[in-house]
């Protein structure tokens, strides 16, 4: 039985660059180590702004929809990633033999056709509710999200089995879905995982802190610019001699134009730092290709991870695989990634916090480099995409194993 080769699908709304979608490239690419027969379906994937992996022959890609549109005048983006996604599905359903296992994600308005094919198991991960991520700011909002949210919970309990990114997720899973809760539906918790071979190079300790995230406000990068900038202001906290001068922050992350608040939200972050007076030493680095930010990584002191509540967040990982601690906020996956004190900092996202963990790094680059080999001890026993991929090859075989039963 474990020694059985599969054939399974993957269904995923945009394989773009992100977090979610470093999940799905390494669950094709673990899948595929083990022997199994993976194909990735999508509604859009764009070969100049995507994972290498996607184009280098690992697994197939099959695109489906992308005349579909995103928004309608910027608006209705749930409506329109559902119809992208129910357009893919039925692709697969009408045009491919069966699969043994559909892993499906961010969408799971589609488990019911898929669903439709007795044969297939449907295995969906819940990266976080999603009617927790969209706004219910109006009364117009909240009638146009109520049936959304309502079909969210309905069909992801569809699924022959659910998973999640961390126990930060399961938690809220089940305070969220309080009818699944309710039939005891609860997910099972599968981290995600960083490759740590890629982060092999050479690695240096430069005065140069390193944010890593979408330019979307959710992100909170403005966190960054505003501890950078108090650090000015810390009384009593010696600088081991460094002049703040020599001290840089760089920024960066996926930038999609095609999105208007990742536009917006450039702009209003380098308004910030110019209005806090350190634009002369903040860099902005939009969509770096891989290479870019393993040289990025490579080459900083410390990343600085700056959302909230963030339900998993893969950028700690990088971090810590490539020898650099980690300051990020006490809430959310971080908690579960990052060792306080051991492998880097968890703080309260105040500017204040952020900038005294950044003047002991200042103070003390040797400190910098002693956690950044406990965090690589760390991720390589924990979070390493081989255990990432053999949790995974053992779960869609019991998946299948109980259909047998």
């Amino acid at each position: 039985m474990r020694n059985q080769k599969l054939k399974i699908a993957i269904i995923h709304p945009d394989l773009g660059i992100g977090g979610a979608e470093r999940l799905i490239v390494d669950a094709a690419v673990g899948l595929a180590s083990h022997g199994h027969s993976v194909h990735v379906f999508t509604a859009h994937h764009d070969k100049n702004r995507c994972f290498e992996e996607t184009i280098d022959g690992n697994f197939p890609v099959t695109v489906y929809g992308s005349f579909l549109p995103r928004h309608i005048f910027y608006r209705l983006h749930a409506v329109c990633a559902y119809l992208r996604c129910i357009f893919v599905a039925i692709c697969l359903l009408v045009m491919w033999p069966s699969f043994d296992v559909v892993l499906a994600d961010q969408v799971s308005v589609i488990i019911p056709l898929l669903k439709l094919k007795s044969s297939m198991k449907v295995v969906f991960y819940c990266h976080f509710p999603d009617l927790l991520l969209a706004q219910h700011t109006s009364m117009l909002r909240r009638l146009y999200r109520w049936p959304i949210d309502a079909i969210e919970e309905i069909t992801t309990g569809m699924a022959d089995l659910i998973l999640v990114n961390s126990k930060f997720t399961a938690a809220t899973f089940a305070q969220t879905f309080r009818h699944l809760n309710s039939r005891r539906i609860q997910p099972d918790v599968l981290y995600p995982a960083v490759s740590v071979e890629q982060f092999d190079g050479p690695c240096v300790y430069k005065l140069k802190f390193l944010s890593i995230n979408r330019f979307e406000r959710k992100k909170n990068i403005g966190l960054a610019i505003s501890a950078f900038a108090s650090l000015t202001s810390l009384k009593g906290v010696g600088l081991g001699g460094h002049n703040l001068s020599e001290v840089e922050l760089i920024l960066a992350g996926g930038f999609d134009k095609r999105l208007k608040e990742n536009v917006e939200y450039l702009e209003e972050l380098k308004e910030l730092a110019e209005r806090v007076g350190v634009s002369d030493r903040v860099t902005f680095v939009t969509s770096c290709s891989t290479a870019e930010r393993n040289q990025l990584l490579a080459e900083c002191i410390c990343v600085i991870y700056t959302p909230k509540d963030e339900h998993f967040g893969i950028v700690p990982l990088e971090a810590m695989a490539a020898q650099k601690p980690v300051i990020a906020c006490n809430s959310g996956g971080p908690v579960e990634t990052v060792i306080n004190e051991v492998t880097g900092f968890l703080c309260n996202p105040t500017p204040e916090e952020f900038s005294l963990a950044m003047a002991k790094f200042i103070s003390n680059p040797e400190l910098a480099e002693t956690m950044g080999k406990k965090a690589r001890e760390h991720v390589s026993k924990v979070f390493s995409t081989e255990i990432f991929g053999q949790k995974l090859n053992s779960i869609v075989l019991d998946v299948c194993h109980r259909r047998q039963e």
